[in-house]
């Protein structure tokens, strides 16, 4: 039991660890984008799109190629999630709108944005069932390692996944790396902290921001791709994310900027995320305060780390602020 548990804690992370780490480095950009949990909506249908118009194309499911049943969505997906970052960034870097109004108007139409072509999609298939299945590129995607099975609760913990898991924390890691241990992550963090300085030393503000966000839009837009490919076996049904967007945001504060914490971050948050599921006689209502934890753990981590009030535990200073180079 408590290696299944390990697991879908794991399989629930993993969509708030791509989006937790696209959110890091937007945000050590300067950037507060709260247009995640649409960008990761986006990024879902965007690869749902992909993978359907390909499914249609074949005579017969045997006629699928593994690369193409990967790469076509996949690449939808980045299009898609680029797509919103764009409109993000030149909407406050270009056009200096307000962040937050901006980030929120993304949120609201990323989720109509999915929710019309979904709905489109259900409409085509003729189904009784308000969802779509696309079985045969979903099991490319939840493709695991062939002895995964044979290796007991050793594999069940840590080979039992599909490739985008394993994607996510190699991406987590390589953030982490870039951020630390680069000079691009040191003019990164630059911009981000007071970018008024880092614009007096050479360092184009403007394209850093640009770069950022969209980047960090496209590894926000895999943690769509991966829940309807991999973690709810290909059906995108409107609405099924639930608040998983918002739980990535929330992972942010939680991991205090830093990739590599995301990592066990988003194992916890998706322990938590599910633990009413394996405590038995829980009543409707108790389950539903049980899905409640990951925020309050956010806010006591939140009250901790301002307690300390420590300048390497803290976001960067210039965060949800537009630079207007005039007033440098």
């Amino acid at each position: 039991m408590v290696a299944t548990f390990i697991q879908r804690a794991v399989m629930q992370g993993i969509p708030l660890l791509f989006g937790s780490t696209g959110e890091i480095i937007t945000e050590k950009s300067g950037n507060l984008n709260l247009g995640i949990p649409g960008i990761m909506y986006v990024g879902g249908i965007s690869g749902v799109i992909g993978a359907f118009l390909y499914e249609n194309s074949l005579a017969t499911p045997e006629d699928a190629n593994a690369f193409m049943a990967i790469s076509i969505p996949l690449l939808c997906s980045m299009l898609g999630s680029l797509i919103m970052g764009l409109i993000y960034c030149f909407l406050t870097v270009t056009l200096r709108a307000n962040q937050n109004v901006t980030g929120l108007a993304i949120t609201t139409f990323g989720v109509g944005f999915g929710n019309f072509f979904g709905g489109s999609l259900i409409k085509l298939v003729d189904t009784d069932v308000p969802s779509i299945a696309l079985t045969t590129t979903s099991n490319y995607f939840r493709t695991t390692l062939p002895f995964a099975e044979s290796t007991g609760w050793f594999g069940k913990i840590f080979l039992s996944y599909g490739f985008l898991a394993y994607a996510a924390i190699i991406i987590a890691l390589a953030c982490a790396f870039f951020l630390n241990r680069t000079r691009g992550g040191l003019h990164l963090r630059a911009v981000g902290e007071n970018p008024a300085t880092a614009d007096a030393a050479g360092i184009n503000v403007e394209r850093t921001k640009y770069l950022a966000t969209c980047i960090g839009s496209v590894i926000a837009g895999f943690g769509g791709l991966y829940y309807v490919m991999d973690y709810a076996n290909g059906v995108w049904s409107n609405d099924g994310f639930g608040d998983r967007g918002w739980l990535a945001i929330a992972l942010v504060i939680f991991a205090i900027w830093k990739p590599s914490s995301g990592i066990l971050g988003s194992i916890l948050f998706g322990g938590l995320y599910i633990i009413y599921l394996f405590i038995p006689g829980l009543a409707l209502r108790t389950q539903e305060l049980f899905k409640m934890l990951p925020y309050v753990v956010t806010i006591i981590v939140l009250i901790f780390v301002s307690i300390r009030n420590k300048k390497e535990n803290q976001g960067p200073q210039s965060l949800g602020l537009s630079y207007f180079r005039e007033e440098r």
